[in-house]
């Protein structure tokens, strides 16, 4: 009897472990692998990077950046959805998560299913660059040079087939009526030095890698892919408004844990993130690298991801997109 008097009270002491004493979760208690479906260097990898310094601040524990590129994200997608969940992996994602799944056909993981939205951290517009020597100096340029001698013109991701940067590529051709040849990077920092070396015609991505190479004239902006011109390049028409009506490409940031990762630590993390997102100081980080913070619940953008799934779903069907 005594014997397990002392067993119910060593469990008890070990599951007290695993709260604090007012109830709360106590995480984490080791450091945390945050992975980034793409190559160093990338506009997400900036963003993740940073994210990942405010929370080892936060925890107190280290947060280690692992970059698992290729294959649109699915490689890094991949690593995660085969973790222990037990938030001490979870993935730094883009909108290629919503992407992956209606473009590769046979990925080892389901990319609604084997996942729990944590939060959505930010959101962000793409930006059409040239060099600054281009004979091309509009989005109407682009489209005529494209129309003029099809195929000749290409435009590279970074993140490779199925990202982000390829369907706002895609999205482009299919609205605009042209075929603009896609070249996959692992990172846009690959892309911008093909681009800069003049073995890229365009790149339409990120605004955090673009920004401070177009301020200091290393290249130039011909389009942004929001709705709205950008406060940061207020000059800088909009793709739809400078001709391809009704363009919009929104590209958001966000966490995930692999599937059965309890409640308790998804909702703490997504608290944490939240709120140092929410921080003025982080918000005002973000807006100079051209990203709105969000930092929204895990019910909101999971609600929010299938929606951005769906409409991708779409885009990929119309443009007749696949990897197999």
């Amino acid at each position: 009897m005594k014997v397990f008097r002392n067993l119910v009270a060593m469990v008890c002491i070990v599951a007290a472990g695993s709260v604090s004493a007012a109830g709360n979760i106590v995480y984490p208690e080791k450091p945390v692998r945050m992975v980034i479906h793409i190559g160093p260097g990338s506009s997400m990898d900036i963003v993740g990077r940073m994210l990942a310094q405010k929370l080892s601040e936060d925890w107190g524990q280290s947060v280690i950046v692992d970059n698992r590129a290729g294959a649109g994200g699915s490689i890094g997608m991949g690593v995660v959805a085969k973790a222990a969940p037990d938030g001490y992996t979870i993935l730094f994602a883009s909108s290629s998560m919503a992407i992956a799944g209606s473009y590769y056909k046979d990925l080892p993981f389901d990319a609604v299913r084997d996942f729990e939205p944590v939060t959505q951290i930010s959101s962000r517009f793409n930006v059409l660059v040239v060099k600054p020597d281009s004979p091309m100096k509009s989005v109407k340029d682009v489209i005529a040079a494209a129309k003029a001698k099809p195929g000749s013109l290409n435009f590279g991701s970074g993140g490779g087939n199925g990202s982000s940067d390829h369907m706002a590529g895609a999205l482009f051709n299919l609205l605009a009526g042209v075929d603009i040849t896609h070249v996959p990077y692992k990172s846009g920092a690959q892309a911008q030095t093909d681009l800069m070396g003049g073995r890229m015609s365009i790149y339409l991505g990120g605004m955090p890698i673009n920004l401070p190479m177009i301020k200091t004239g290393k290249m130039k902006a011909l389009g942004v892919s929001s709705l709205k011109r950008s406060a940061l390049l207020p000059d800088v028409p909009t793709i739809a408004e400078a001709g391809v009506p009704g363009y919009e490409v929104n590209i958001w940031y966000g966490l995930f844990a692999p599937r059965g990762t309890p409640a308790s630590i998804v909702s703490k993390i997504s608290t944490d993130v939240s709120r140092i997102v929410q921080n003025p100081e982080t918000r005002e980080r973000l807006a100079q690298l051209g990203a709105d913070s969000e930092g929204t619940s895990p019910a909101a953008f999971k609600t929010y991801f299938r929606g951005d799934f769906e409409k991708w779903v779409k885009v990929i069907k119309a443009a007749k997109l696949s990897e197999n």
